[in-house]
């Protein structure tokens, strides 16, 4: 059976593919009228180092969008070398470090980005299938947002697409029924240490549809590309509390963000582009919202149920598109996905949720 990573592999990050850049840089502009400007503060400690010690540290999406602007950022990297990495296929930036043995080495960015609430308008009428859509949608590289053409036919997430999409004909009704199917059928488990692994295989095989973000959202991913749509998961940390009424969907006022990371996700929809979708908050909703538990029928429940398909509340920074990653200089495996800060040293790949050995917090604050 082909890995579970066929379905979700985007491109592997590595430094044939990366563009350099001076490891202290100026703030570009100011974010435009509109738009709400965050500065994100990463600060990583590796309390037992080994030889030579790497860090890694994702930085805000290089790309600009309707929804998310970067403005710049600073490293500080004492005693060491530091580069910026990006690839802007897969919307990624980074910041690489590399500190030969001695003293415990110490890390720090500060980002800043700018973001605006994203929501489209669904309720036209859906012209997904028609000639006119697939010809809009022939120009666009989303080959990359598929699975390789070599699936096997039975394969299991393909199955369960198939027949979660039996009864929709268009695409936009195929995204909404792989959507709702999540959100009926899928549970929030707060056992699952940080966001999740993003097995969506293991999760089909087993029948255990639990997990956090980088699970349910990756199980959206998988089978929207199971049935022929192109979709990706989008990487991020949630940077401010939420000011649509969800406790649960937002970062603490504090402005402490440290295990604020939030995976989300697109599809796309011949005639519309890119849809932002979020099952996995709606779960989250239903499990952690006051006063916990709500039924899929609670008002609040229903309300983040109808907004998350279509809409993304940009309390949120994005980092990335990428899975599978190849952190550059990396000597000891690759990454599922690339949303907290990496370290190693010469006796392995620490453990990032691990502060035992590893270190970091992370800080956000409005600007202005």
């Amino acid at each position: 059976m082909m890995d579970r990573r066929e379905f979700l592999r985007t491109a592997a990050l590595s430094l044939a593919s990366t563009q350099l850049a001076p490891s202290r840089l100026a703030w570009a502009e100011t974010s435009p009228p509109g738009w709400q400007e965050f500065e994100i503060t990463t600060k990583v400690e590796v309390l037992k180092p080994a030889g030579t010690t790497r860090v890694w540290i994702p930085l805000p999406s290089p790309v600009a969008t309707d929804f998310q602007r970067p403005l710049g950022n600073q490293v500080d990297c004492p005693g060491g070398t530091a580069s910026t990495v990006v690839d802007r296929a897969l919307g990624m930036a980074l910041v690489s470090c590399t500190i030969a043995g001695g003293s415990a080495p110490t890390v720090t960015a500060v980002s800043r980005a700018a973001t605006r609430n994203r929501s489209l308008d669904l309720s036209g009428p859906d012209s997904s299938g028609t000639p006119a859509a697939r010809r809009r949608g022939r120009g666009e590289p989303l080959q990359a947002w598929l699975p390789p053409k070599s699936l096997p036919a039975d394969d299991i997430v393909r199955r369960k697409a198939l027949e979660v999409t039996r009864d929709a004909h268009t695409d936009l009704e195929k995204a909404r029924a792989i959507y709702e199917w999540i959100v009926v059928n899928t549970y929030r488990n707060p056992k699952t240490r940080g966001c999740g692994r993003g097995d969506i295989r293991y999760m089909l095989e087993s029948g255990d549809l639990g997990g956090k973000c980088a699970d349910l959202n990756a199980l959206f991913v998988g089978l929207a590309r199971g049935a022929g749509l192109p979709a990706r998961d989008a990487y991020g940390i949630r940077v401010a509390p939420s000011e649509l009424g969800y406790k649960s969907l937002g970062a603490a006022a504090s402005g402490t963000i440290t295990k604020a990371q939030h995976c989300r996700a697109e599809v796309h929809v011949r005639g519309r582009g890119w849809i932002p979708v979020d099952p996995a908050d709606v779960r989250k909703v239903m499990l952690e919202e006051p006063p916990g538990n709500l039924p899929l029928d609670d008002e609040k429940v229903e309300a983040a149920r109808r907004r998350l398909f279509g809409s993304w509340e940009m309390n949120w920074v994005a980092y990335n598109f990428a899975t599978d990653v190849e952190l550059p200089g990396a000597r000891f495996g690759r990454l599922p996905f690339f949303m907290y800060p990496q370290a190693e040293t010469a006796e392995g790949r620490l453990d990032c949720l691990d502060p035992d050995s590893f270190r970091y917090t992370i800080s956000a604050r409005k600007m202005g």
